[in-house]
């Protein structure tokens, strides 16, 4: 057997750069023992609109039917179309391959399993991983670059002829759309005459989103929901001729917040890659920080459903506790990521939870997150309150205004902390370990850890009505950070 470091392999998922890190063979390999770990019989498997990631998920397909799995390919789609399939259909898991917001040299794979139970480290990912570095595969006579991925010979059409080469892989492999349902049940989160007329821009970011938006406006217009959309950037394009959608980089924002000013529209989102995190900007095209929108979302999800539980990371805290608890909800606390909160939010049934990184998760969504269902739920209550989004987070922005995350990159985490620890030591804060530290003062708290999935150190400041003191806590806390 072959022997091989796969260091794509990352806390959560599937992440390298093209070539060495990740190639049909990596991909094959990781297909085969996805199968084996989870003695899997039946595995959808999706793509974004990379032009790697159809050769990536033809390889991967490969993979898992010389396992033993059936595999049901459901195109290109989003993450959360893979989330979706995986507890719609009768599946043992699903795999999606997407590289989100990463530049454009890199791919990777997010992994479920059945019901789109979450696959990390934690989880199986370490054991899946340990197994595809003892694997072989058909594919190690070539491994391609970065540059020539997409055109090597494992290329769409070869992959599709080796996956069709035995009788036993061609009856394994079909292909299902399985959009229609998924649109369906997007719908049920909201109630259609609920809706007052609007006009939404929609940036896709030439990734994954733009299909569904589509669907969804067909569906509105056959059933008159008074909502126009205004696409920008919208057709798929694995070139990305606009650049990588990534709406949390400043530099990404202003053409979804240009098209809101110029086209007088009430609100606009923008979406990474996958379309698993949904941005969004109101009526004066001004970037709403996702921590007020899960403030937002919860208070929602209680108007309707008194006393649920409401999960949210420890990066910035006050809002979400201060308005959950004002709707009779219960906030509770997970660790940042993912897979941390989809486990929690089992644990607790809770309806909702949310990131500050405007990741949202769903309890009728598998507790999966959602890029699709948050603003779909903004767009109606907008419509219900009959206000502007403006004002509808205005009043907690002031109330608890934030720094927003921002990264240093750093050569050692541990130093930075036991410093600041020290620093701030004589002050007697109230100090929570759930992700890095909590320090909570008076009228002022932060959290800084290490990122999860990339070399950073990651801080967030927020404060009591300060926004004067909150500034003043991030350069005090930067001059430590950069001494």
């Amino acid at each position: 057997m072959s022997e091989s470091n796969l260091s794509c392999f990352k806390a959560y998922d599937i992440r390298g750069k093209l070539g060495d890190e990740l190639n049909p063979d990596v991909a094959y390999r990781i297909g085969y023992a996805y199968a084996k770990h989870l003695n899997a019989k039946r595995v959808v498997v999706g793509g974004d609109i990379r032009h790697t990631s159809e050769p990536l998920k033809l390889a991967l397909a490969q993979g898992l039917m010389d396992a033993g799995a059936e595999v049901i390919d459901i195109g290109m789609v989003g993450t959360e179309e893979i989330y979706f399939a995986s507890f719609y259909l009768d599946v043992d898991g699903g795999i999606e391959v997407t590289a989100s917001h990463n530049p454009i040299d890199y791919n990777g794979m997010k992994l479920v399993g059945r019901d789109a139970l979450p696959i990390s480290g934690d989880s199986g990912l370490n054991e899946i991983r340990e197994l595809a570095e003892h694997s072989e595969s058909p594919f190690n006579a070539s491994k391609p670059t970065a540059s020539n991925v997409a055109n090597a010979p494992e290329s769409p059409a070869a992959v599709k002829n080796n996956v069709f080469s035995g009788t036993d892989n061609a009856n394994k492999y079909s292909e299902q759309s399985i959009l229609e349902p998924y649109v369906q049940h997007l719908l049920t989160y909201i109630d259609a005459a609920n809706f007052s007329p609007l006009k939404l821009v929609v940036n896709a970011g030439n990734g994954a989103a733009g299909h569904v938006i589509d669907a969804i406006e067909a569906q509105f217009k056959s059933t008159n929901v008074p909502v126009e959309f205004i696409k920008v950037h919208h057709e798929a394009d694995g070139s990305f001729p606009n650049g990588i959608p990534n709406p949390l980089l400043p530099e990404n924002r202003a053409a979804t917040a240009d098209a809101v000013i110029n086209n007088k529209a009430d609100m606009g989102i923008a979406w990474d890659g996958d379309f698993d995190r949904c941005f969004l900007f109101d009526e004066n095209g001004r970037f709403i920080e996702g921590y007020y929108i899960v403030g937002l979302l919860a208070e929602a999800f209680l108007l309707k459903a008194p006393g649920e539980k409401i999960i949210h990371d420890p990066r910035l805290t006050w809002n979400t506790i201060d308005q959950v608890e004002a709707a009779g909800g219960k906030p509770i606390q997970s660790k940042t990521g993912h897979a941390f909160i989809k486990e929690r939010m089992r644990l607790e049934n809770a309806v909702y939870g949310g990131e500050m990184s405007a990741h949202h998760y769903f309890r009728d969504f598998a507790y999966c997150d959602s890029g699709m269902i948050p603003w779909l739920l903004v767009a109606e209550l907008i419509s219900v309150a009959g206000k502007p989004l403006s004002e509808l987070v205005n009043e907690r922005m002031a109330k608890y205004p934030c720094s927003g995350e921002i990264n240093y990159r750093v050569a050692d985490v541990g130093l930075i902390l036991d410093k600041i620890l020290q620093h701030f030591s004589t002050e007697k804060p109230v100090i929570d370990r759930t992700d890095g530290i909590s320090l909570e003062f008076g009228e002022w708290r932060f959290n800084l850890r290490s990122s999860n999935t990339e070399p950073l150190l990651r801080l967030n400041v927020e404060t009591r009505a300060d926004e004067a003191l909150m500034r003043a806590k991030v350069a005090e806390i930067e001059q430590i950070i950069h001494s």
